[in-house]
């Protein structure tokens, strides 16, 4: 997780997407070794000297302006996550070298309430490396009942590679799985001395050929919102739409609630899974009263 090599890895990464033709460059005909532009094209369209960029690249920790890393950002076309990746990398926050605190994040009780509240759609609240922090029944019904898992197993990454229900609950898998990792390579920028993030990395690395792969392209995203579809073994199939806000009192925490489109077959789907968690916790309860 060192913050010089992760800067150079994910200038490389960037460099290699794009063609001359997409930086407005001449091709010279295929004759190229590497993929993308080379190192001096874009320390010309960054305005910057090669031997700048390339120590750049290399992970030499340099002084970088604002400025600078504005004029790489455009020459290598970066989105607004990427771009806001890339300052987190080359220019890291006062105070930000502390080794992360692994102690469980709190959730307000406040907030729990607010969970609670939401009987009828599927919310959860999500923390640094992608924790399930908190989760509601119609949360649990849907994806998995976090609350019976370990501390160290609530995690959405962990879920989405190591458990196999997983796989067969997302109608597009692989689009998904992406989008987490590049969601924990965000985090990774944010918090590069979070021993537990690295653990969890190194694991999923060693045990997911998936997860190796789509970590090395270094890529980065954040959830605000979207859609996904389910299979789930219960209900069927169900086209939820997620809102992910960032709580104000924690910017490590996001609350993620799911609903249907009113009126589609989801809506009446998800009131299905609804009723089935009620009756489900209700026969629980009486269980447990004998």
């Amino acid at each position: 997780m060192d913050r010089n090599t992760a800067l150079g890895e994910f200038l490389r990464s960037r460099r290699a997407r794009i063609t001359p033709r997409q930086a407005g460059l001449s091709d010279d005909g295929g004759s190229r070794r590497v993929p993308g532009l080379r190192r001096e094209e874009v320390a010309q369209l960054a305005g910057v000297s090669v031997d700048y960029y390339v120590r750049l690249e290399r992970g030499r920790r340099l002084n970088v302006s604002e400025t600078v890393l504005e004029a790489i950002s455009r020459a290598l076309r970066l989105d607004p996550v990427e771009r806001a990746h890339l300052f987190q990398l080359a220019k890291p926050a006062a105070g930000r070298t502390r080794r992360t605190v692994t102690r469980p994040q709190p959730v307000r009780p406040g907030l729990r309430d607010l969970l609670r509240i939401l009987e009828h759609t599927p919310a959860l609240v999500l923390g640094r490396r992608l924790d399930v922090l908190a989760s509601n029944q119609m949360a649990r019904a849907l994806l998995t009942d976090f609350d019976a898992l370990p501390h160290r197993e609530r995690n959405l990454v962990r879920f989405m590679f190591c458990d196999e229900t997983a796989r067969s609950l997302y109608a597009h898998w692989d689009t998904h799985a992406q989008d987490i990792v590049a969601s924990l390579r965000r985090d990774a920028g944010r918090h590069p001395h979070d021993p537990l993030l690295a653990e969890l990395v190194g694991e999923l690395s060693i045990a997911d050929e998936d997860f190796r792969r789509w970590w090395a392209d270094q890529n980065v995203y954040r959830h605000t919102h979207g859609s996904k579809h389910f299979h789930h073994p219960i209900v069927g199939p169900l086209t939820l739409n997620y809102e992910s806000l960032t709580l104000p009192a924690d910017a490590d925490q996001r609350l993620s609630v799911y609903t249907a489109e009113a009126g589609s077959s989801s809506e009446e789907t998800l009131r299905l899974l609804a009723a089935w968690t009620r009756q489900s916790e209700t026969s629980h309860a009486q269980h447990a009263d004998h």
